[in-house]
Order: C-alpha cells, then sequence, then structure tokens
C-alpha cells in the first residue's frame, strides 16, 4: 500500500459469510488489519484469509464493547467500521409478531447505532474515521412481507446522515451502501418464479455479486473518498431508478 493510501484497522460486523465476508476480504486485499464480528459461527477460513475473527451479538452492549477491545489490543483502534450485521424475519404485517419487528429493528438498526457510537470515539480523537453502513433497495421502495426489514434498512440512512453532520468537523465520513438483489444465502432461499421476478425489475438483468458490494465500500473506505459523506449509494443494477 502506498504512503498516500495507509494500511487502516478495519471491523466489518456480521462478517462470517455473504456480503460481509467478501467485504472484509476486500479490504484486507487493499491492504488494511481487518477483524470481523460473528454472532454464533466464526467464518472456517477467517485465519487463512488474515481476518481476526470476534464474537459479538450487537444487540448485547457489553459483547459488542468486549470486541471492540480485542480488536483494539490485537490490531489497534478501528478506523473504519462496516455497520452489515443484520437479520431478517419475513412476514405480513397482520401476521409479524411485535417481536419479529423489535428484534430485526435492534439488530439492523440499534446494532448499527452502538458500533457507531462505539467506534467514533477514536476516530474523534485521532480526527480520521470512515463508516460505512450497509441498507438495502428495500429500504428506499419498500417491500410487501418486509415491513420491519425496510424500516430497519431506511432507519439506517436517516442514522447515518445525522452522524454525517454530527462528526464532519472531526474528519470522519458516514456512507451508506444500498444492495440490491445479491447472491447471497438469502436470495438462494427464494423459488425460481421469485427469481425471475427480480430479474424483470433490474435494468441491467442479473444478479449482483457480494463483490461488487466489496469494491464500493473499499472505495468509501479509502482515502480517494474522503470528500464524500452523507452519500446513499445503490449497488442494485439500475433497479432504485424507479
Amino acid at each position: 500500500m502506498s504512503d498516500s493510501s495507509p494500511s487502516r484497522v478495519a471491523l466489518v460486523t456480521g462478517g462470517s459469510r455473504g456480503i460481509g465476508l467478501a467485504i472484509a476480504v476486500k479490504l484486507a486485499a487493499a491492504g488494511h488489519r481487518v477483524a470481523v464480528t460473528y454472532n454464533s459461527t466464526p467464518p472456517i477460513e477467517a485465519h487463512q484469509l488474515g481476518l481476526l475473527a470476534v464474537q459479538a451479538d450487537v444487540t448485547d452492549i457489553e459483547q459488542l464493547d468486549a470486541a471492540f477491545c480485542t480488536v483494539e489490543e490485537q490490531l489497534g483502534n478501528v478506523e473504519i467500521l462496516v455497520a452489515n450485521a443484520g437479520i431478517t424475519r419475513d412476514s405480513l404485517v397482520l401476521r409479524m409478531s411485535d417481536d419479529d419487528f423489535t428484534s430485526v429493528i435492534e439488530t439492523n438498526l440499534t446494532g448499527t447505532y452502538r458500533a457507531s457510537k462505539r467506534a467514533i470515539r477514536n476516530m474523534m480523537r485521532a480526527r480520521w474515521g470512515r463508516i460505512i453502513f450497509i441498507s438495502s433497495v428495500v429500504g428506499q421502495g419498500g417491500q410487501a412481507g418486509q415491513a420491519n426489514y425496510a424500516a430497519s434498512k431506511a432507519g439506517l440512512v436517516g442514522l447515518g446522515r445525522s452522524l454525517a453532520k454530527e462528526f464532519a468537523s472531526r474528519n470522519v465520513t458516514v456512507n451508506i451502501v444500498a444492495p440490491g438483489p445479491i447472491d447471497t444465502d438469502m436470495l438462494a432461499a427464494l423459488t425460481e418464479d421469485q427469481h425471475a421476478q427480480i430479474l424483470d425489475l433490474v435494468p441491467l438483468g442479473r444478479i449482483g455479486q457480494p463483490g461488487e458490494i466489496a469494491a464500493a465500500v473499499t472505495f468509501l473506505a479509502s482515502e480517494d473518498a474522503g470528500f464524500i459523506t452523507g452519500v446513499v449509494l445503490p449497488v442494485d443494477g439500475g433497479l432504485s431508478m424507479g
């Protein structure tokens, strides 16, 4: 890595598989020292990929703080935070339980708030930081059966832009990446008919790859993105154009 792009310490929440793991691998390839959090199952290949894997449920404040402490002890203060941890509990609203709603909000939105608040302490002191939230195209357009998920992902936009304004004076940027349909376990669970319906809506006519989200995140985490903050970047094949 060149002098103009120093190695930073990055933490990716929910980085054990899918988009989160792809982001972690891409950041490591860019020369950063990268840690990932996992809830129950660590990424098997973490050590081979040069990643530090730490257990943390983002809904548990003590676990989250302990994870940050481990990263700080082994790698240094977190300079790049990618808030990716998230869950789904899909159901039509009339069938959705209060727990289905609140648990998704607690993980996807409140967990991101907690991780950001913990990371920003040291970023402010260093007067440098990058925070990237992984939202979703669903947060912009909504989706039947995903009111809880859509609400949580839409909330990340308001949270991210508020933090962007609060901490811009300390050279901490906060941006939001909004993926469209991406080739992950979540998408693999859909039927062929559902896949076909999604493809009909995507102008580029294909499903995105986790590496394409990782590339966008890696740019936003870079020195070159220092004048970009408060942006919602759709990586969705044109789906959000309407």
